[in-house]
């Protein structure tokens, strides 16, 4: 139970449930339907790339005993304040669609019309942050909730019947390789504030230098696996479906996979889900941007933010709904940070030298800079 409790298990499971929301669920859904077998090899090369990008930055960050913002800021002041607001603003938008994604799981589960859920859920969250062990609690949530969707996942998986071989021949030597597909997969796994999620919470325990780094990398590597778990055993039980024939309401496709699992249980079963996978992406959301506001002023050092933080995104919700223009906007932006934020993790290690990173790794991660950047101009193309 110790060892549960351990702040390294908790940034693997703030980074992991931070990545596993509504838009998680959905796209592995549909991009199941469109690649079949061959998106099994677009969750390996994202999970390559996430590994590459996850390690260097919390390795990077624990070690120096600095934010991301700091070392932005010993570049130029500038970058530092435009970097933060991009974080901020990108984490505030998805908590748009991350609200909405409760609402409908608490719709879904305990039959509440969908605006009363997105209430709630939002002052759940709130009474999280508000409470007076902060972390232990917020912790203890996307723990329990992670752990939770899991054996859910799980339990599908011992219900299905695929040619594992196949699957395996298709994610090693694929017939097609969709690179929009592994772009949205790179950027919903530890694209935007989700990589920083579980860099922040390690520095926010005091878990810092060089004394640390073995931990803090088998921590990156856990997060990755966890996430990349998850995704595979999802795509594993809508794989079963789509083959079997079974048909996808193209409304809410992942309900559709739930209910081809339990019947007239199944969307009681998606509720729980979505609401588990929002309500976790909420709490992500709003800790990492949090902790980026804190360097721009003081003020966001109350203990208030982060409930001023969640209601401009409930507020938005209710006058607009799911504001697809904005999610749409904010998903392109978060295909930069990522790249953005890496580079200035990797050039603050070389020309500060605040880790000692071999010059194969580093290659590798330069590499992985320019690909980014490479698919973030492809999705405006």
């Amino acid at each position: 139970m110790k060892r549960f409790s351990s702040p390294f298990i908790a940034a693997t499971f703030m980074m992991a449930t931070s990545a596993i929301g509504p838009g998680f669920l959905t796209q592995t859904t549909v991009f199941t339907q469109q690649l079949l077998y061959n998106f099994g090899f677009v969750i390996l090369l994202s999970l390559v790339i996430d590994i590459i990008t996850q390690v260097s930055i919390w390795q990077a960050l624990s070690y120096s005993n600095s934010s991301v913002q700091k070392l932005a800021h010993r570049i130029h002041p500038v970058l530092s304040w435009v970097f933060c607001v991009a974080i901020a603003t990108g984490g505030l938008v998805f908590n748009i669609g991350n609200l909405a994604g409760a609402g409908l799981g608490l719709n879904a589960l305990l039959a509440l019309p969908t605006p009363i859920g997105v209430i709630l859920s939002a002052l759940i969250a709130i009474i999280l942050f508000l409470s007076k062990s902060q972390l232990k609690w917020l912790d203890y949530t996307v723990k329990i909730l992670g752990v939770l969707m899991i054996l859910m996942l799980m339990g599908m998986v011992f219900m299905t019947q695929n040619d594992f071989g196949k699957i395996l021949k298709f994610t090693l030597l694929p017939e097609e390789i969709n690179i929009k597909a592994t772009l949205t997969l790179v950027g919903g796994t530890v694209g935007g504030y989700i990589t920083f999620a579980g860099a922040q919470r390690l520095l926010d325990s005091g878990i810092v230098g060089p004394q640390y780094q073995s931990q803090v990398k088998q921590s990156a590597y856990r997060g990755i696996l966890l996430t990349g778990t998850f995704r595979f055993l999802l795509y594993w039980v809508i794989l079963y479906i789509v083959i079997q024939g079974g048909h996808l309401n193209p409304d809410n496709p992942t309900a559709s996979v739930f209910e081809s699992y339990f019947g007239s249980w199944g969307n009681k079963a998606f509720g729980l889900m979505i609401f588990s996978a929002a309500l976790t992406s909420v709490i992500g959301a709003t800790y990492t941007s949090i902790s980026f506001l804190k360097d721009l002023n003081q003020a966001f050092t109350s203990k208030w933010t982060p409930a001023l933080f969640v209601i401009p995104s409930l507020l938005i919700y209710l006058w607009l709904g799911k504001p697809v223009v904005l999610l749409v906007w904010a998903g392109y932006m978060n295909s930069f940070i990522l790249p953005v934020g890496l580079a200035i993790v990797l050039f603050a290690i070389q020309k500060w030298k605040i880790l000692p990173l071999s010059k194969v790794w580093l290659f590798l991660a330069w590499l992985t800079v320019m690909i980014l950047l490479g698919f973030g101009i492809y999705s405006f193309l």
